[in-house]
């Protein structure tokens, strides 16, 4: 025990001395909080707009006051033939382009379909599939609105009906902000970059300096070693964790609604595979160079891909959705997500939980086997 207490002490003592570390470990995961729980943002609030009114009327006019009374509309641009449409898009100045043609009041008034066209930017899909209902809505609400005032004008009475009448209710997301889906998701991507890219540079660079060596002629067991350079990045992943909580409900808002206990005893089991797969890396790379290389682009942009992280697995093909049942991240980004939004607990993630034992302790027991207490 004492030998071991010794080689987690002389960890934190490196780590102390070194400024760099200090900065990505206790600095660097609020300021990603900050960056990606602002910059990561999918919802569409300012639709820019363009309208061409080659009719001139009225009712084009009406119609455009109820997009400018819209808050998602932005109506930044009037112009006066369609080439100057196709160049704003192309520059990426506006969103959607609003076309009303010719005749367009002369057709409402004669009750006859009348048509417009909406253009729009289609290089962000979801931007533009969004834009397009909040178009479709505004344009249905003005129909209403004529179908009614003719009925008026003509003096008909119309007879109520029932209908079918939709209430909706959005739970633990009230306000449909991407920032409540993808915060909690940071406290994963953090403690991924902790645990897993910094344990397999630590332990290269102690192959690079010569200090690995002088451990080995050491009387320290190896799992003595193994534990020794593994606990104290699982204390600074705790430390990461505590902070971006800290964080994300002082500076978002985002309470926890579950168990913290819980999240704490989930992210400890996360942290098993994080740290197997840092300490795997370690054995496979002779210098920090290629062992940063192969912990992002070969375990850790899949891992953030197959998550669900940013992108929904339920979009992606069968196949890749096959390939992300291996990815322990998937299943602590459902905790994390669970506990934090919806309140969840052990009695309805307890699979996520044994899931995430199970590869742990596998991944964690393989990469110790390969790490050998000695120099290849």
């Amino acid at each position: 025990m004492k030998l071991l207490l010794s080689i987690i002490k002389k960890e934190f003592a490196q780590f102390r001395r070194d400024p760099k570390m200090f900065g990505i470990t206790l600095i660097a995961p609020i300021l990603q909080l900050i960056i990606l729980g602002y910059a990561v943002n999918l919802d569409v609030d300012s639709v820019r707009t363009a309208v061409l009114d080659q009719d001139n009327s009225v009712t084009s006019r009406r119609l455009i006051n109820d997009f400018r009374g819209c808050a998602n509309f932005n109506l930044e641009h009037n112009v006066s033939k369609s080439s100057e449409i196709v160049e704003l898009i192309d520059k990426g100045e506006i969103l959607l382009a609003i076309v009303i043609p010719r005749g367009f009041e002369s057709s409402v008034e004669s009750h006859r379909t009348a048509s417009l066209q909406i253009l729009l930017n289609g290089s962000d899909g979801n931007t533009a599939s969004i834009a397009a209902g909040y178009a479709s809505g505004i344009i249905a609400g003005f129909s209403k609105k004529v179908v009614l005032q003719f009925f008026d004008k003509s003096g008909m009475k119309v007879k109520p009906f029932g209908s079918i009448s939709a209430v909706p209710r959005i739970w633990y997301n009230p306000f449909v902000k991407t920032r409540y889906f993808m915060v909690p998701a940071i406290v994963g991507l953090i403690l991924s970059i902790i645990t897993l890219l910094l344990t397999s540079l630590a332990i290269v660079k102690e192959k690079e300096i010569g200090t690995l060596e002088q451990l080995i002629v050491t009387p320290i067991k190896p799992y003595q070693l193994v534990l020794g350079k593994l606990i104290p990045f699982a204390i600074l992943g705790f430390v990461a964790v505590t902070l971006v909580l800290t964080g994300m409900r002082f500076i978002f808002d985002i309470p926890i609604r579950g168990s913290v206990s819980f999240l704490f005893f989930s992210s400890f089991l996360y942290i098993l595979s994080t740290l197997g797969l840092g300490l795997f890396i370690s054995t496979i790379s002779k210098t920090q160079q290629q062992a940063m290389m192969i912990a992002i682009f070969a375990v850790l942009l899949p891992m953030v891909y197959l998550s669900g992280f940013a992108f929904p697995l339920e979009n992606m093909p069968d196949t890749i959705q096959s390939l992300s049942v291996i990815i322990p991240l998937k299943y602590f980004l459902t905790i994390i997500r669970g506990v934090i939004l919806k309140g969840l607990g052990f009695g309805e993630l307890w699979q996520e939980a044994l899931i995430l034992l199970v590869m742990g302790v596998f991944i964690l027991l393989l990469s110790s086997l390969r790490f050998k207490k000695r120099l290849e």
